[in-house]
């Protein structure tokens, strides 16, 4: 009696296992079915950023590890393996098995990196598939006060009438910052010059300071300065708007059509990984960033969810790839 008991309550266990895992994939909307025949995952999911603790693509790794890990049961390891501007750890996940098992979380490095070294271990387009691009975080282009430029328009005509005057700070060569001038210099035919610091930090005291005239600053530190009024700000360097700056207008619709310059976040596998998983993965990271609480605690920072389809991000990897080789060519920017 007591056997059948027990056999009839691990029967009933296992049918509600199974319908909460099956109610689970149902919300998803995805095409599980092959991948959840495998069991996938059945293991310890490491997340390679291949960066230091401490910064935008770590902070964004650390959020998508945990939420994952929530999502799919097992557990995420975050896995910084800095160096190289980011090359070092996107080199180990390119090389590593193509079994879901490896992800990478990386910014617009990824694309920028192969153009600013000699050498490249990686190539962005062939060697990853692409799962999700998650959030982008835009720059701001902030402003010292005693410039006499409010917005973008006069800056460019300030700029023009001024060849080699205008100073703008940058948290090192190669840097989105630094990179998000030059692609502006660019679009405008414009001649300004790049003040290289080491780091956001005093590329940040340098403009406060009056020692550059200009920044393209991540928005997180620059919200606050703009609020206070100790920098002024000319645009934001998104498609859109930030919600927490709704008074700020683009670049582009500053009058410079076309410009967008902003770091991104997203998340990838070894090119070759079957195609369930990575449509299992697209679909959980979909739903993570999507839900309401995330796009608010991103949006207090000035970054951006997207969360969109493998199709999209592979798209933006290739078009991203083709305009910064371009940009960095023409600039001549180095690696620090």
């Amino acid at each position: 009696m007591h056997r059948a008991g027990r056999a009839r309550r691990t029967a009933h266990s296992a049918r509600r296992w199974m319908v909460v895992v099956t109610v689970a994939i149902g919300t998803h909307g995805a095409p599980y079915g092959p991948a959840v025949a495998q069991g996938y995952p059945t293991q310890t999911i490491r997340l390679v950023v291949p960066f230091p603790a401490g910064g935008g693509v770590d902070t964004m790794g650390r959020i998508a590890a945990v939420k994952l890990a929530d999502s799919v049961g097992r557990q995420v390891v975050v896995d910084n393996r800095g160096g190289a501007n980011g090359m070092i750890g996107s080199e180990q996940v390119a090389k590593a098995p193509k079994d879901g098992y490896t992800l990478l979380l990386n910014g617009a490095n990824l694309v920028t990196s192969p153009s600013l070294f000699r050498k490249s271990p990686y190539d962005p387009v062939k060697d990853f598939d692409p799962i999700s691009m998650l959030a982008t975080a835009p720059n701001v282009l902030v402003a010292h006060p005693a410039l006499q430029a409010s917005t973008v328009k006069q800056l460019i005509a300030i700029a023009r009438a001024r060849p080699g005057e205008v100073t703008f700070a940058g948290s090192g060569s190669g840097s989105t910052p630094h990179l998000a001038a030059e692609l502006f210099k660019y679009m405008t035919k414009t001649d300004m010059v790049h003040v290289p610091y080491r780091g956001t930090g005093p590329a940040i005291t340098g403009v406060l300071s009056g020692e550059a005239a200009i920044m393209f600053m991540p928005a997180l530190p620059a919200i606050p300065h703009v609020k206070s009024g100790r920098m002024k700000a000319l645009g934001v360097t998104s498609e859109q708007r930030l919600p927490a700056l709704p008074d700020v207008p683009t670049v582009a619709e500053s009058g410079l059509k076309g410009y967008e310059s902003s770091q991104w976040y997203g998340v990838l596998a070894p090119a070759g990984t079957p195609a369930e998983i990575l449509n299992q993965l697209n679909a959980t990271f979909v739903r993570i960033m999507h839900e309401a609480q995330m796009k608010q605690r991103l949006a207090e920072s000035g970054t951006l969810v997207i969360g969109n389809s493998r199709e999209a991000f592979a798209q933006t990897i290739k078009s991203e790839f083709e305009k910064w080789a371009r940009i960095i060519k023409l600039s001549g920017a180095t690696p620090d």
